[in-house]
């Protein structure tokens, strides 16, 4: 039986030490600031909305939503992103996906400015993690969170042979950057990779993040390794699950992450602890 890495938890001590730090700054006159925009209506980016500033306003943290109706144009969005870029009270900037059809993602995360890049998805911000300058740099929360995990539960990545399958820009490709940076040995596979899953039994840690049910078993698994599983699916019966299917994985692993209460809670978390970090280094 795998230990179970509790991410409910360890995002509870990370928001505790954000709420200290939040203190602090709001001492010295400091106050971060998260601003969020939406575009449209869609009903899972509502909640997700919600839930962040929720979570902001327990933490200390200004949280403002900016609502946008569907047909916003590109133009208008990117015209908003600027002002906030200009505005020196707002420290991080947020744009929740997916936007519609009209709206190209890539022109909106390009013109978030790199200081402000919440979500750490802005070109410059991922160039700099690829090259292994840290500091200061903003980092996609969800593959921050699962460093954090890791180091938490003592998993030593140096030297550990590390396969991610999914090389989406919001976790497998910024994860591959920071586990590299990290020295560990890493492969990234994908939808095109030649039997995936005897790449995946080579794994001393494997990272699954494709949006598949249950779409790795125990047999796809190494002895010992640990699993990380990023999925949020939904089962047959309409219950939330991961791209792992747990019960075989659980038999094999040394670590697990659980889903729910795994991967999820920490994205979060760490998207408020870098509006922190965003606005400390506003200020140096």
């Amino acid at each position: 039986m795998a230990v179970i890495i509790d991410g409910k938890a360890l995002a509870a001590e990370v928001d505790q030490d954000t709420k200290k730090q939040v203190d602090s700054l709001l001492k010295r006159g400091l106050e971060p600031h998260l601003v969020v925009i939406l575009v449209g209506d869609n009903e899972a980016s509502q909640i997700y909305v919600r839930n962040k500033s929720r979570r902001a306003e327990k933490l200390g943290i200004k949280s403002t939503v900016i609502k946008l109706v569907a047909d916003t144009s590109e133009q208008d969005l990117l015209d908003q992103i600027e002002k906030l870029n200009d505005d020196d009270s707002v420290h991080a900037i947020l744009v929740q996906m997916p936007l519609p059809a009209q709206i190209n993602e890539f022109k909106v995360i390009e013109t978030i400015s790199p200081k402000k890049d919440a979500d750490g998805f802005n070109p410059v911000n991922v160039g700099r993690l690829s090259a292994g300058q840290m500091d200061h740099t903003p980092v996609a929360c969800t593959p921050k969170g699962i460093m954090k995990m890791l180091e938490k539960y003592q998993v030593n990545v140096d030297g550990k042979n590390v396969v991610i399958v999914g090389r989406s820009n919001i976790v497998g490709k910024p994860m591959s950057y920071l586990l590299l940076n990290a020295n560990a040995t890493v492969t990234v596979a994908h939808s095109h990779t030649a039997n995936l899953k005897q790449l995946t039994k080579t794994a001393d840690i494997l990272v699954v993040a494709v949006g598949k049910t249950h779409f790795i078993k125990g047999q796809d698994i190494k002895d010992d390794a640990v699993v990380i599983d990023v999925g949020m699916d939904c089962d047959e019966n309409g219950k939330l699950t991961g791209d792992v299917e747990f019960s075989s994985a659980d038999k094999v692993a040394s670590f697990i992450t659980p889903v729910p209460k795994g991967v999820g809670p920490m994205t979060i978390s760490m998207l408020m602890q870098q509006t922190v970090e965003l606005a400390k280094w506003s200020k140096e």
